[in-house]
């Protein structure tokens, strides 16, 4: 029997929770994982390896974030408090049993959510919002790629842990250097390439380099916009169907709240 690859697109309803750094854990010299509880956390659903989750940050001088209250017009703040800071970010893990749920922070100076992360101690308050929806892209695709840098690699981890036994890919992630190197579980037909910013390296010619595997398979790529757009054209010229993928800017240079699809 064919296996259903329909891509699901699901809703949920916007919650907005308050929550507490219990744990702060040292992934990389270049990343952090911040561990969130409280008892706002019941009831949170993440149902896609890249959801994406807005997180409100405490602004100078207060403990707690302002949170929004959703509206016929979107969200709205309190109007005697400063508004938050806002970033999307993916939700790495969430286990309902313990209460906790894990963000990975990629840190670089400048960042407002790289600074509160560096800084970020347990009792410390941090707001999340979402997510507002998830699409669920099917494991039995014939072969997965996923590509990505730092900002990605919280998606792809995710979705590399969730990939069956048999599953057969590659992934190609861009970091600075070797200090940047996770690991990562993955299906034994999963190639892990990594790509070195520091090598000169990128991620657009090792996808130049590499031709389309046969049968049904499925493309996702998320990193820097200016990186992405190029990347999402040449896998056009090569013939994917661009239901066959999902191309996203997690951030833009000179932009520091930029997220956007591409692929759409």
């Amino acid at each position: 029997m064919t296996q259903d690859l329909t891509i699901q697109k699901l809703r949920h309803a916007t919650r907005f929770r308050l929550l507490q750094v219990s744990r702060v854990t040292r992934l990389t010299p270049a990343m952090l994982r911040i561990t969130l509880s409280g008892d706002d956390l019941e009831g949170f659903v993440s149902a896609s390896f890249d959801d994406h989750i807005k997180l409100f940050f405490p602004a100078p001088g207060e403990a707690k974030p302002a949170t929004p209250s959703m509206g016929e017009g979107g969200m709205s703040f309190p109007a005697d408090r400063p508004k938050p800071v806002m970033r999307d970010y993916t939700p790495r893990r969430y286990d309902a049993a313990k209460g906790e749920l894990d963000i990975d922070f990629v840190v670089h100076a400048g960042g407002v959510a790289a600074q509160w992360a560096v800084n970020a101690k347990p009792g410390d308050y941090l707001g999340i919002g979402g997510p507002r929806g998830s699409r669920v892209v099917p494991t039995g695709f014939d072969w997965h790629w996923l590509i990505g840098d730092e900002s990605a690699l919280p998606a792809i981890a995710r979705r590399l842990e969730t990939l069956p036994a048999g599953a057969r890919g590659q992934a190609w992630i861009l970091v600075d250097d070797e200090d940047g190197r996770l690991p990562l579980a993955a299906p034994a037909g999963v190639e892990i390439v990594w790509r070195y910013r520091k090598r000169g390296q990128d991620l657009l010619q090792a996808i130049e380099q590499t031709a389309l595997p046969a049968g049904e398979g499925y493309v996702w790529a998320a990193g820097e916009s200016g990186e992405m757009r190029p990347l999402h054209k040449h896998l056009l010229a090569q013939g994917l169907d661009k239901e066959r993928m999902r191309v996203a800017g997690y951030w833009k240079r000179g932009d520091a709240g930029a997220h956007e699809s591409i692929s759409d």
